[in-house]
């Protein structure tokens, strides 16, 4: 028995995007608020979704550890998390059902819950936790198993009255300061063993996730923050150099993702964690997502000192028009200086793109891939402009939405308001583009006919003239051997063989 079973509802089997990507992550923000229970003295044990079925496996847990309490607890560390999919949620209502049925009280933490209290709270919830929550966690789950009144004062606290009404405590949503000071993650309450056989079996390596950050103090105005709001922590830079000392030495870790919203922020950090590492000798590859405006050329070398293989840049669009639009605050140059101080340092720098942002037309397109095609990065993730509660952006298209206000799942993809294309323009934009830039890095995966194939299925979507279609395949980039077959599928509007 134990007084609290935490649980999340992210399983990545209900994401078809993710299972072929196969990079599964432990639940860090549940593992940090397991750490966080557990440093008041609180008993607490973890169901970890990831990898196992939460349908047969969740009922039998609960018979066999008997919470008082279940906390659903998300990660808020996951941009997976953050999506608000809605077969997540409905997984999450699942899992509070059960723990009801099971006798436990349920308390409900994350993205989608804060979005959306009052609907969790009618499908198994009893609380709702908004903010930065480890410290008010405790203090709810304190309060229930000591027999406390109900928790008025405690912050960011939501429930339902007893005739119904949505209560919530006067007392600002927190932003937890402590969580820096926390030990690691309670990575021990969980099975490593299915991560690291799902890692190797598909890249041949052990791959796992750490934080050294948390918020983000950029004002994009598509950015949803309903945790952190624009609040930035950092840890210490010796403390997160020696859990990937630990990682590495006592669990066979072989490669890190930084699961920060906004890596190198502060570039005194940067040189004490790459100082850290070299004290520590823990070198191991890392990835990390950042700005192009921060691979400044001092912080682009300490990167590069404390072991970066790969930087993910939020570069969203190659004209400056939707750029200002975004409120991003990132000039187009700035990427391309930034792709080339990490080219130079041998760090592969990779851009998240967003296509669908209204106001962009198809010259702001074009743009894009212009930067994508003079700039070459080493990879590409491709999104539409997803419009997300609390958000300007979202504001802006409110009355456009539908039914339909989340994405089913990561790759749904789906455009919830009027934008200058249908979504199977997007879609196709979106495999033609990364086609190519598969093309640059690994010849066997998209041949040059099969991205002029793909870009051939844009045009034709995007109705324009063939002038303009010509325009944009006299800049494709072949061979002076293959340009004339790619003139001649052009000329007559097939694939050549």
């Amino acid at each position: 028995m134990t007084d609290i079973l935490l649980a999340h509802s992210y399983h990545l089997p209900y994401d078809s995007k993710q299972v072929r990507k196969m990079q599964p992550y432990p639940p860090l923000g549940t593992l940090y608020a397991a750490t966080a229970l557990r440093e008041h003295g609180i008993s607490v044990a973890v169901f970890d979704s990831m990898l196992q079925d939460p349908v047969s496996a969740f009922p039998e847990v609960l018979q066999q550890q008997q919470p008082r309490i279940v906390a659903i607890y998300e990660d808020d560390f996951n941009f997976l998390s953050k999506m608000c999919l809605t077969r997540m949620r409905e997984l999450a209502w699942q899992l509070a059902q059960a723990a009801r049925e099971a006798g436990a009280i349920v308390i409900v933490h994350g993205s989608d819950a804060t979005d959306h209290a009052k609907a969790y709270l009618s499908n198994g919830a009893d609380f709702v936790l908004v903010g930065e929550a480890e410290q008010s966690l405790v203090d709810l789950c304190a309060s229930i198993l000591h027999g406390g009144e109900l928790p008025h004062n405690i912050p960011g606290v939501i429930y339902l009255e007893a005739g119904g009404d949505l209560f919530q405590s006067s007392v600002k949503a927190p932003r937890n300061a402590n969580w820096q000071y926390l030990p690691m993650p309670a990575r021990e309450l969980i099975d490593l063993a299915p991560y690291r056989e799902a890692w190797l079996s598909a890249h041949g390596y052990f791959s796992t996730s750490v934080v050294a950050s948390r918020g983000c103090p950029y004002r994009c105005n598509w950015c949803a923050k309903p945790i952190s709001g624009n609040k930035f922590q950092l840890r210490s830079a010796e403390l997160v150099a020696a859990e990937i000392r630990e990682l590495k030495r006592v669990h066979g870790v072989q490669h890190i993702w930084f699961g920060d919203d906004i890596f190198a922020l502060n570039q005194h950090w940067i040189q004490q964690f790459a100082d850290a590492i070299e004290d520590l000798e823990c070198w191991l590859p890392f990835k990390i997502q950042s700005r192009a405006d921060l691979m400044t050329r001092d912080t682009v070398g300490a990167l590069k000192r404390a072991g970066c293989a790969e930087v993910w840049m939020g570069v969203e669009s190659g004209s400056q028009k939707v750029l200002d639009s975004m409120d991003k605050g990132l000039h187009v140059a700035e990427v391309e200086e930034a792709r080339a101080r990490l080219g130079d340092a041998g760090i592969r720098a990779c851009y998240f793109l967003q296509f669908g942002y209204p106001g962009e037309q198809w010259d702001d397109i074009r743009q894009t891939i212009d930067l994508v095609r003079k700039t070459r990065p080493y990879d590409i993730g491709v999104s539409f402009s997803y419009p997300l509660p609390g958000t300007v952006f979202f504001d802006r298209v409110r009355e456009q939405i539908g039914t339909k206000t989340n994405w089913t799942d990561s790759d749904d993809l789906c455009l919830m308001f009027t934008a200058a294309y249908k979504d199977e323009f997007y879609l196709a934009l979106r495999n033609a583009l990364h086609a190519e830039v598969d093309s640059w890095r690994d010849s066997s995966k998209a041949n040059a006919v099969d991205c002029v194939a793909l870009w051939q299925q844009v045009f034709a979507l995007e109705q324009t003239s063939r002038n303009s279609a010509a325009t944009v395949f006299a800049h494709y980039d072949m061979s002076a051997k293959e340009a004339s077959r790619h003139q001649l599928v052009h000329l007559q509007g097939a694939p050549a063989h």
